[in-house]
């Protein structure tokens, strides 16, 4: 059996062009981020490095993840919807195999297919899909860690029972005043690309920044380059972001911008303006953080001569992030230091996710929208180009396994894996039509959604299904459920169907049925 997958794994690295064989493989992602907020995709924030990938690769306009931490990163790491990989909420267990809160054994991560294909597997960043040991990132696959086994934390110290790691050891950050968590992540991941560029066998790397996830904590330095240019307000900051959206193509002129959310004031009815602005001014200044430590994995890279062979992907785990009153917040601590733990909130959210609505937890497009760059000089010819082939999170490790030349297993330390779910993007890269799903699916606390072709259907729990044309209506405006029973009809059944498979429960059987803030 190890033979046989060994000559399959040879054979398909054969069979790559000799321009793109065996690339190296950078999977970058940040945390909390909006559609919009990356230059690229519209947005006003400072991410030079981000761009300058876009403009020598691909920017996909309709992918998507899956509207929240965990159930994101057990979906991009397995290849599998996340209830199949034991993740159908978070990290809690829940009762159930598909919400135990950790990997489970019929699945593997993109480090355990990439290593049998003699890859160097790395991670740096947070891992977040199991709390204790053996579910780290060095027990699914990975040669090397550094990071946030945990979710939110302080970016300055490391919170109460918020647990990071050296490989397999438990790590604290030093007190000296100089530790930051995107720089931190960031360091790691230069130091694993420059000690495996030494050495003949690719490598893949998963860089999980916690940026620009709450609580709201950069530099002063950074905070200074944004200070005072967010008092223009979130009315004109959307309008704004819109109308570069249109003149880039990311967004259709037959897709209205949504209207304000209607818990959102008027700009010029806030209250306490200059605590907004600073609100959003440490929110960009976390982005450009991240944006700069980027720029310096890139020159490692071209220092080490591995950039024209390494594919690199930009992807977002949910959109923008509306929560509020988020368990730490200090009356009169200013957003930014240590001392403070506060998030941006609602208004700039909505400004976060333009031009689409609602949020992380929600599965309209506000949820799960993500931007998604690919950059690969050997291989990506049509430069600066836009893609609207829809994609999803678990095509990352079909991608993966397609472009490296390696098998996605049948079993795995003598368990069944439960079969790739995803499709590869690689045609995408040669400017060729890929493929596509069938059908794409959603389910998170009781929000779901499943989309075929243009048609999408989706509920925000604990309502009913709403209907859209996705090429007419992409920011869910017109609902058609009530014109169109039998097509909601027969995608309900659609829906109920995946549901069944994946062992993706109502959530009344965890939840008393109140309605999500």
């Amino acid at each position: 059996m190890l033979r046989r997958q060994f000559l399959t794994s040879l054979a398909a690295a054969n069979a790559i062009p000799a321009a793109t064989k065996r690339p190296n493989i950078v999977l970058i992602m940040a945390d909390d981020m909006g559609f919009s907020d990356v230059g690229c995709y519209g947005g006003e924030l400072e991410t030079p490095h981000l761009d300058k990938l876009a403009n020598n690769g691909i920017r996909f306009t309709h992918f998507y993840n899956t509207a929240r931490c965990c159930p994101t990163r057990s979906a991009l790491m397995t290849g599998l919807y996340n209830h199949q990989a034991g993740i159908g909420h978070m990290v809690n267990d829940r009762g159930l195999p598909a919400y135990q809160g950790y990997l489970n054994d019929k699945c593997v991560t993109i480090a355990e297919a990439l290593k049998p294909a003699g890859y160097q597997t790395l991670m740096a960043g947070k891992w977040h899909v199991g709390e204790n040991r053996p579910h780290w990132p060095c027990d699914r696959g990975f040669d090397r860690y550094f990071g946030l086994i945990s979710g939110a934390s302080n970016y300055w110290k490391l919170d109460g029972p918020r647990k990071m790691a050296l490989d397999n050891e438990p790590y604290r950050p030093p007190s000296d005043g100089k530790f930051y968590m995107t720089d931190a992540f960031t360091d790691h991941a230069v130091k694993f690309v420059d000690e495996a560029s030494g050495k003949p066998n690719p490598f893949f790397l998963y860089l999980a920044y916690t940026a620009p996830h709450w609580p709201l904590h950069a530099w002063p330095e950074d905070i200074a380059r944004f200070r005072g240019k967010y008092k223009k307000g979130w009315d004109v900051l959307r309008e704004e972001r819109h109308r570069r959206q249109l003149s880039m193509g990311i967004v259709d002129k037959k897709w209205p911008l949504t209207p304000r959310d209607p818990k959102v004031p008027a700009w010029n009815d806030a209250q306490n303006k200059d605590d907004w602005d600073l609100r959003m001014s440490v929110y960009a200044a976390m982005v450009y953080r991240m944006d700069q430590g980027i720029g310096r994995l890139v020159k490692k890279l071209q220092d080490r001569n591995e950039l024209d062979n390494t594919l690199i992907l930009f992807l977002c785990d949910n959109g923008g992030c509306a929560e509020e009153n988020i368990g730490g917040e200090r009356e009169g601590v200013p957003a930014g230091p240590a001392e403070s733990f506060t998030s941006y909130r609602t208004p700039w959210a909505n400004a976060s996710n333009t031009p689409f609505r609602l949020y992380k937890h929600w599965v309209h497009e506000g949820g799960i929208a993500s931007p998604l760059i690919a950059h690969w000089p050997a291989r990506i010819k049509q430069k600066g180009t836009l893609t609207d082939q829809p994609g999803h999170l678990i095509d990352v490790m079909a991608t993966a396994v397609d472009i490296g030349g390696a098998t996605y297993p049948s079993t795995f330390k003598g368990k069944s894996v439960t079969p790739l779910e995803g499709r590869s993007l690689a045609p995408v890269f040669d400017g060729k039509k890929r493929p596509g799903h069938p059908a794409i699916y959603w389910e998170h606390e009781g929000n779901r959604a499943v989309r075929e072709g243009k048609w999408k259907m989706v509920s925000r729990y604990p309502g009913e299904w709403e209907l859209y044309d996705l090429e007419a209506d992409r920011t869910e405006l017109n609902n058609l459920a009530g014109k169109d029973p039998r097509r909601v009809e027969r995608m309900s059944k659609m829906y109920q169907g995946w549901a069944d498979k994946v062992g993706a429960v109502p959530w009344e059987r965890f939840n008393s049925g109140k309605k999500k803030a």
